[in-house]
């Protein structure tokens, strides 16, 4: 365990994340206060008082919630880093498997990543308008995330403190593989099938988005999130590894693939963001945004057309698919 802690970048990723969360702390009592007192119809110094530090507070929340996006793929990075101290892992996959710690604490940090930046447009619409309509409904939902920081803080210090050394973790053919003819994917569907579904969905998500159909658009969005996870991991990886039996969602983070997994996950998970974030926009807040619309479909377009760019390059160098 020392051996883990005792990485640098499991030093920065831990210090950058205390200090985050202290920093949150603290504007987390002063929102406490906020909610208490808060009127935007009193005319009184207290008010005003309370307006200004509402400014100050939020726009530490604003940073702090910018850099804590900006530290997801740093914690990617920082977990594929330290398979070369965990035996038997070749990549993240193992690492993040070597305790009951690691995949709770990874689903939790996209769903933070997903409010946060739910929250900074909410944010934004608040400053815009002159009465802050927004405001009790911000600090609320800051609350509800600080919940969730706290508890990913707690994950986080129980992740890196039970990392064994020691004892060998399984490797990503192992876990993503398919042994005795097993099947990893979800429903009994097969390669064909799952392919089919993936583009049928993505057209759903164009059509439903350019359609400004809001619902649709975010069941839609979801479900292709999860088709795709698996697309990319038992097709369109195949091809980025050029070998058909590699199968794994982190290996393709590492300098081995030039970091391209970077490249691909992050077009569909904030393609996947902006499109619910669109969606919610015209919903919930009757807002018109077409930038927010652009931007979600430029992301999964990019994303679509990165995959299956490995796909058709390989088949033009080898003459044959995998």
């Amino acid at each position: 365990m020392n051996e883990i802690l005792l990485n640098n970048a499991v030093i920065v990723y831990l210090l950058s994340e205390t200090v985050l969360y202290i920093l949150l702390f603290v504007a987390f009592l002063v929102t406490l206060g906020l909610l208490k007192k808060w009127n935007f119809d009193h005319f009184t110094t207290e008010q005003f008082n309370l307006e200004n530090r509402s400014y100050l507070v939020m726009t530490i929340i604003f940073f702090a919630m910018v850099l804590k996006m900006i530290l997801l793929p740093y914690f990617v990075y920082t977990i594929d880093a330290l398979s070369d101290l965990v035996p038997g892992a070749m990549c993240g996959a193992g690492v993040i498997k070597a305790n009951a710690y690691g995949n709770p604490l990874l689903a939790l940090k996209i769903v933070i990543l997903f409010l946060s930046g739910l929250w900074l447009n909410i944010n934004g619409l608040d400053l815009k308008a002159k009465r802050y309509p927004y405001m009790k409904l911000k600090a609320w939902f800051f609350l509800l995330i600080f919940l969730l920081l706290s508890a990913e803080f707690l994950l986080d210090i129980l992740y890196f403190t039970h990392i064994e050394t020691t004892k060998p973790v399984s490797c990503c053919s192992v876990i993503f593989g398919q042994t005795a003819g097993a099947n990893g994917l979800p429903f009994g569907l097969d390669i064909p099938k799952l392919l089919i579904l993936f583009y049928l969905l993505f057209a759903l998500v164009v059509l439903a988005t350019l359609s400004n159909m809001a619902m649709l658009s975010i069941g839609a969005s979801l479900l292709f999130g999860v088709v795709a996870y698996y697309a990319v991991v038992y097709f369109f990886g195949t091809y980025i590894y050029e070998l058909p039996t590699h199968k794994c969602p982190f290996c393709m983070l590492q300098d081995h693939y030039y970091y391209i997994g970077y490249a691909v996950w992050g077009l569909l998970l904030f393609g996947i963001f902006f499109t619910i974030d669109n969606a919610l926009m015209q919903f919930v807040f009757h807002q018109q945004t077409k930038a927010l619309k652009r931007i979600s479909l430029l992301l999964l377009s990019l994303f679509v057309i990165l995959c299956g760019s490995y796909v058709i390059v390989y088949y033009l160098k080898n003459g044959v698919f995998l």
